[in-house]
């Protein structure tokens, strides 16, 4: 009867979707108050905490299985992939590393039309992470197989590990790439209007003018040290090691007039929409397991329609059996 009926840890689908949608947005303690104040269910934290990782599991464990429809979108011509790290304390004092993943569908001009988020309690190695993202890019794929997919990230040599296979161009963060002429401009120029001057030029011709990259990293190679302190030296040299790093990545001009998405702030506003604004609140500590509940809860719930099918799935095939471990 309960099997018939859907019932998840004695509630009702229904207030199991509500608990559920709830926890992935606010601590256990919020979810109790707001259930008691505004809807007059008042309840157990421990049965709140419990009904939501039972949720969040049976989200985990269908991940392969059950796959999930984008909404009507049109004709998408570009997707944008990008992955990220933010850190997060875990309960045994330590600072670790959350990764973020998304999936980014945009029209022939260039609007965001869709986004698909991935989440992942931090592990030793990102295997399980990457392994989500595959799936997640080779759903894509087969839906959308003449789209051009670009990646978007910073310069963090793991980054591109990853993405270099599963895409046809790869973009610099363009963002990165303006603090470290940011951090140029204070070595080379003097005084703060010369240097306001040539940052917003250098900014301007790296977007706008093609091979900019280039000329740019040839004027800081030809740039007068011998004034600079050692800190500005410094500054200089990560600039130029970073521009001549990343050149084949800072072809701006080229993906401002084809509409393709030169900056990771979708990814980068993931870091702080699935795991900062939940997880590091004040005085949260995690274990991995229990961030990972969260963290599966939170990216379906943000990621557009992912949630009412997930219930829709939860209604037709019924609760799947929780493997003992």
């Amino acid at each position: 009867m309960d099997d018939g009926a859907r019932i998840i840890r004695k509630a009702t689908p229904r207030f199991a979707k509500i608990v559920s949608h709830k926890f992935a947005h606010g601590a256990a303690t919020q979810v109790m108050e707001d259930l008691e104040q505004n809807h007059g269910r008042p309840c157990l934290k421990a049965s709140l905490q419990d009904l939501a990782t039972h949720v969040g599991t049976v989200v985990q464990t269908k991940e392969e299985s059950w796959s999930y429809a984008t909404p009507e979108l049109g004709k998408v011509a570009t997707i944008g992939i990008g992955v990220d790290g933010t850190c997060m304390l875990i309960c045994d004092q330590k600072w670790r590393e959350a990764m973020t993943g998304s999936i980014s569908l945009y029209d022939k001009r260039g609007e965001r039309l869709h986004t698909i988020y991935v989440g992942a309690a931090p592990e030793y190695g990102k295997e399980t992470f990457f392994d989500r993202m595959k799936r997640e890019i080779a759903r894509v794929k087969s839906l959308y197989p003449r789209a051009l997919f670009v990646g978007v990230a910073d310069g963090a040599k793991s980054n591109w590990d990853f993405l270099g296979p599963h895409i046809d161009e790869q973009v610099l963060d363009f963002y990165h790439a303006s603090q470290y002429l940011a951090r140029a401009a204070s070595a080379i120029c003097k005084h703060e209007q010369e240097r306001e001057q040539w940052l917003d030029e250098q900014c301007h011709n790296l977007k706008h003018k093609h091979h900019a990259a280039q000329r740019i990293l040839w004027e800081l190679e030809q740039a007068t040290t011998t004034k600079m302190k050692p800190d500005q030296k410094k500054d200089l040299r990560d600039c130029i090691t970073y521009f001549g790093n990343h050149l084949h990545q800072m072809r701006y001009a080229r993906y401002v007039e084809n509409r393709i998405p030169i900056g990771s702030g979708v990814t980068e506003a993931a870091c702080k929409t699935l795991v900062k604004q939940r997880l590091c609140c004040s005085g949260m500590r995690w274990t991995p397991e229990g961030a990972q509940i969260v963290l599966s809860l939170r990216a379906l719930a943000l990621t557009q329609s992912r949630w009412e099918q997930f219930w829709q799935k939860i209604n037709q095939y019924g609760i799947p059996e929780i493997p003992k471990h």
